[in-house]
């Protein structure tokens, strides 16, 4: 990792956790506020709501930073999914974990990561990309690469979009 990768990765993360300290402390002081709670109250539970935000805040901006790092130049991401797990015995992970699973739409291609880890990633013209009812599979060099259920409704047809959009089959 260079030294600009670095910095890159660090900005990511103090901006992630600025901007969800922020949030929590928000959460946490409006609603006190407007309930009439003394200052002493409001501050006796903003500080640690602040201290978990920033905290969480720093694991989406490292996260972010390194999956930032295999972008091509000029690469731009056109859309971040959550994928199911494939199996059904999977317990969901906690809540401060995140998503395990996340296939990530660019200009260039498909990526598909496990949080930090990225599994594969192949550009368009490699890809074949099936809409099979619900599920997508996805084909690079006539082998399945995956078959996945996601999380938010419609985005098996998003994806197909974007795929023709840019050249896959």
């Amino acid at each position: 990792m260079d030294e600009g990768s670095r910095r890159r990765i660090g900005r990511a993360e103090r901006i992630g956790a600025a901007v969800t300290a922020l949030l929590a402390v928000v959460a946490v002081v409006g609603p006190g506020a407007e309930a009439g709670l003394p200052w002493w109250a409001l501050v006796a539970v903003a500080v640690p709501a602040a201290g978990l935000g920033a905290w969480t805040g720093v694991r989406i901006g490292r996260r972010r930073g390194i999956r930032d790092e295999v972008l091509e130049p000029g690469e731009k991401v056109v859309g971040t999914y959550t994928v199911r797990p494939p199996y059904t015995e999977h317990n969901p992970p906690s809540a401060h974990e995140g998503p395990q699973y996340q296939l990530r739409v660019t200009t260039h291609g498909m990526e598909m990561w496990e949080r930090s880890v990225l599994l594969w990633r192949h550009p368009w013209r490699e890809l074949r990309v099936i809409t099979d009812g619900p599920r997508l599979r996805v084909h690079h060099d006539g082998n399945e690469a995956g078959a996945m259920l996601f999380q938010q409704p419609g985005a098996v047809q998003e994806i197909r979009r974007v795929a023709r959009q840019y050249g896959a089959g």
